[in-house]
C-alpha cells in the first residue's frame, strides 16, 4: 500500500504540561495509599504488623513452578508482539524481515521501563535510519497497533463476561454494553478515515492518521487475531499462578478479569500500581496475597522482558547508531 503525502514540517518538541508530568505520580500515590490502608487493616485484624503480614503472602509460593509458567509466557508474548509490529510495518511503512524487527522490539522493552512512548520512538528511529521511513509514518502505525490492542481487550473481556455472567461482580456486566458502543464507533471511524463520510474534514489528512487512512477492515481483524494467542496464554498463566497465591478462579472468569487488569496495567504510573489495585478490588478477602500476586506478576513481566532486550541491545545499537 502506498500513499503520497507531504512530509510535515519539523517542529520543536513540546514540553509536557505540569499536570501531565504529575498525573502518573498522583495515580501511583492514590493507589498505594488505598493499598496501604487496606493492608494495614488486614494485618491488624490478624494481630500482626504490615511487613510480616505481606511477607507471609510470599512464603508458601512454589517459585520454581511460578517461573516455569512466567518465563515461557514472556518469550511467547515477545514473539507475537514482534509479529504484530512486523505485520503492520510491512503493510504501511516498509518491507522488512521479522528477524530484523524482533531485536529492535525486544530492545525497546528496556525503554518501556521509563516510558512506553519512548520505546515506540526507538522503533520509529530504527526504521528511519534503516529505510528512510519518516518517523511520523511509523508513529501512525504504532497508534493503529494501540487502537487494536484496546479493541482486542474489550473483545476478550466481553467473551469472558458472557460465558460466566453469573460469576462476575455487577460492575463487569457493563462490559458487553461498552463493546457494543465501541463497535458502533468503529463503523463510523472506518467510514470517516476511508473518506466515505465527512469528505471535507481536514482532521483525516493529518500525517499521524496515515495508517488509519490506508487500513482496511481486514487489517484491523488480522491485528486483533494476532493478539489473541498472547491473551489466551495469559489467561492460562494467570489462572494457574493465582492459585499459587491462594486465589482460585476458573479460566472463564479470568478471561473476563484479565483484559480489565491489562487496561489497568496500561495506566500511567510506576510498578503497574493500578493493575495491583484491581487485583485487590477483585479479591477483597485476600488483600495481602493479591497485592503480592499483582506486584510480582506485572513487574516480573516488564523487567524480564527488559532483560531479554539486553540480549539484543548490541545488535539494535549497531543498527541504530552504526
Amino acid at each position: 500500500m502506498n500513499e503520497t503525502t507531504a512530509t510535515p514540517p519539523a517542529t520543536g518538541v513540546k514540553k509536557a504540561k505540569l499536570w501531565q508530568r504529575l498525573l502518573p505520580l498522583l495515580i501511583t500515590v492514590a493507589c498505594f495509599a488505598f493499598l496501604y490502608n487496606r493492608l494495614n487493616h488486614a494485618a491488624a485484624a490478624e494481630g500482626t504488623r504490615l511487613l510480616p503480614y505481606l511477607a507471609k503472602s510470599f512464603e508458601h509460593v512454589n517459585w520454581y513452578y511460578w517461573l516455569a509458567l512466567m518465563i515461557p509466557y514472556c518469550f511467547f508474548y515477545l514473539i507475537f508482539d514482534s509479529l504484530v509490529v512486523w505485520k503492520v510495518i510491512n503493510w504501511f511503512n516498509a518491507k522488512i524481515a521479522y528477524t530484523d524487527i524482533l531485536p529492535i522490539r525486544a530492545s525497546a522493552y528496556i525503554l518501556s521501563l521509563v516510558n512506553e512512548q519512548v520505546s515506540k520512538g526507538a522503533i520509529a528511529l530504527y526504521l528511519n535510519r534503516r529505510d528512510g521511513v519518516p518517523v511520523w509514518e511509523v508513529g501512525s502505525s504504532m497508534l493503529l497497533i494501540m487502537f487494536c490492542e484496546i479493541y482486542s481487550l474489550i473483545l476478550w473481556a466481553t467473551v469472558g463476561v458472557l460465558l460466566r455472567w453469573g460469576s462476575f461482580p455487577a460492575a463487569f456486566h457493563i462490559i458487553p454494553g461498552i463493546a457494543l458502543g465501541v463497535a458502533v464507533f468503529f463503523v463510523f471511524f472506518q467510514l470517516f478515515f476511508s473518506g466515505k463520510i465527512g469528505p471535507g474534514i481536514s482532521l483525516r489528512d493529518r500525517p499521524i492518521f496515515r495508517a488509519f487512512r490506508l487500513a482496511k477492515v481486514w487489517n484491523y481483524a488480522v491485528v486483533i487475531a494476532l493478539r489473541a494467542p498472547p491473551v489466551l496464554a495469559g489467561v492460562v498463566v494467570y489462572t494457574l499462578a493465582l492459585r499459587l497465591f491462594g486465589g482460585s478462579v476458573g479460566f472463564g472468569e479470568m478471561l473476563g478479569y484479565l483484559p480489565v487488569i491489562f487496561f489497568g496495567a496500561a495506566m500511567p504510573g510506576p510498578m503497574h500500581s493500578v493493575a495491583i489495585l484491581f487485583w485487590v478490588l477483585l479479591f477483597p478477602d485476600k488483600p495481602g496475597q493479591m497485592t503480592a500476586f499483582g506486584f510480582v506478576m506485572h513487574n516480573f513481566f516488564i523487567f524480564f522482558n527488559a532483560a531479554v532486550g539486553l540480549l539484543f541491545l548490541r545488535r539494535a545499537a549497531r543498527e541504530l547508531f552504526g
